[in-house]
């Protein structure tokens, strides 16, 4: 053990006596216990850059007051001592106001959750320990900057055959998470201080990333069929953030027309659009939507994927697919940086999609996710009839329920005294307004298909 005192030698109290005290100090206060080894005289001399007659005389103070004892050839301990030396600091105790027993969660509807008992778990573990066992040095190196190469050609290969993204291994960058993802796009835009489009409402996540890097965020209001364009065209946005496939968290897909003239906005006044396409493998009516970067003709469109809600989110598994200018200015700009993502983790990865798993687990938990939202959309039909209004219920894994005369707040303190835990979105808006009360949000990824109908059943009775 190493003891690390700061002993001050312009003090006019003697090092020896400095040393004795912060000891004394130490055992009383319980950071030093009974039955500890303390360090010998000569290694603390050595520690402490100190002379031996300093040490020396602490100890035998010590010593002598009961604090330490020496035992012959096992060295200086600290003693036990019957009672404490010190009576226990007085805590002054809160005062408790009397509330309802808080009921046991039953249910809960959050958003994020995924799937755990349709996880492929063996065959990651598989995948896991076959990266480890891969033959050569790498896996104590640092691995290349931009991430794993075979972790990004399957990507690449993944894109183009799910959402019709053309993109070569050297455009992606991997990253750990999307928050992460938008801090880097950020500082290689120089946003700070510049204005950012954002749907409004929109990803609090992302909002909080923007603002945490000097961005000023423009709100862009929705309608139907997605964003106002409208709105971005007469603003002085460098750069628009937006989720076209499924907009977060209302739901809705923005069209082929607006699609259309938001890159005409980002090729007329040289901005860029970041796509943040998060959840775009579920979609459970109609054809499925090709995403923005599929339309982009000129390379104005930065695209974010992420692993989190199609495998793992403990993965901490993302991706940049730049424009070809972007990615050759992060390589000059950022090259010092080091890859964020584990090594072993990508590898994983790769091996996983190499075999084929990923898709075969994209296509099972499609339907799984399904079946939920079927159960879902059933139940609250059933359950709430026309007390409620769904909405986004076309993909993903959340949907929002407008309430027709219950106020969400109030729902949702009901609901959790009934043992089913709902939330509101209204921390989605940048500006708070009255709107947010009349919805709360609904997650059913984590779910089973009882749970979903049971959670529903009891929520429905907190209807006024």
């Amino acid at each position: 053990m190493e003891l690390t005192p700061f002993l001050n030698k312009e003090l006019p109290e003697s090092l020896y006596s400095q040393l004795y005290h912060w000891i004394k100090k130490e055992i009383e206060e319980g950071r030093l216990l009974p039955g500890m080894k303390m360090p010998s005289i000569r290694q603390l001399t050595t520690h402490l850059k100190v002379s031996r007659n300093t040490v020396e005389a602490a100890y035998q103070q010590l010593q002598a007051e009961g604090y330490l004892e020496s035992v012959p050839k096992s060295g200086i301990w600290v003693a036990e001592m019957e009672k404490p030396l010190l009576r226990p600091l007085e805590v002054e105790q809160p005062v408790m106001l009397e509330s309802k027993p808080s009921s046991e969660v039953l249910v809960d509807f959050e958003y994020g959750n995924v799937d755990l008992e349709k996880f492929p778990l063996k065959q990651w573990k598989k995948c896991l320990s076959d990266a480890v066992d891969q033959e050569s040095n790498w896996l104590f190196q640092y691995n290349e900057n931009q991430g794993e190469c075979e972790l990004r050609q399957e990507i690449s290969n993944y894109l183009l055959q799910s959402r019709g993204v053309r993109s070569a291994p050297e455009q992606i960058l991997i990253t750990a998470g999307t928050q992460a993802s938008v801090a880097l796009i950020c500082h290689l835009l120089a946003l700070r201080g510049n204005t950012v489009a954002m749907e409004e409402p929109g990803y609090s996540g992302i909002r909080s990333v923007l603002k945490d890097q000097g961005c000023q965020i423009d709100p862009v209001p929705l309608e139907k069929d997605g964003l106002s364009v409208e709105h971005i065209q007469t603003s002085r946005a460098k750069a628009a953030y937006v989720t076209p496939s499924h907009q977060f968290p209302f739901g809705m897909i923005l069209s082929i027309s607006k699609r259309m003239r938001l890159l005409k906005w980002a090729y007329q006044t040289g901005g860029y659009i970041i796509e943040d396409d998060y959840d775009g493998e579920f979609r459970y009516r109609g054809h499925p939507i090709p995403s923005l970067k599929s339309l982009d003709e000129q390379e104005r469109v930065i695209y974010l994927g992420t692993f989190s809600k199609s495998f793992l989110p403990s993965a901490r598994l993302s991706y940049i697919v730049f424009p070809p200018s972007l990615m050759a200015q992060y390589s000059q700009t950022c090259a010092a940086y080091n890859q964020a993502v584990s090594p072993i983790i990508q590898r994983a990865m790769a091996l996983f999609m190499q075999t084929g798993e990923f898709e075969r687990h994209i296509r099972r938990m499609r339907k799984v996710y399904q079946r939920k939202h079927q159960a879902l959309l059933r139940s609250i039909e059933q359950y709430m009839g026309t007390q409620v209004k769904v909405v986004g219920e076309k993909s993903g894994l959340h949907i929002l329920l407008e309430l027709k005369e219950a106020k969400a707040l109030e729902l949702i303190e009901s609901g959790l005294e009934k043992g089913v835990k709902v939330y509101s979105p209204s921390r989605f808006w940048l500006n708070p307004t009255t709107e947010g009360n009349a919805y709360i949000m609904l997650g059913f990824g984590g779910l089973s298909i009882e749970e979903i109908e049971k959670g529903v059943q009891l929520l429905a009775s907190c209807l006024p």
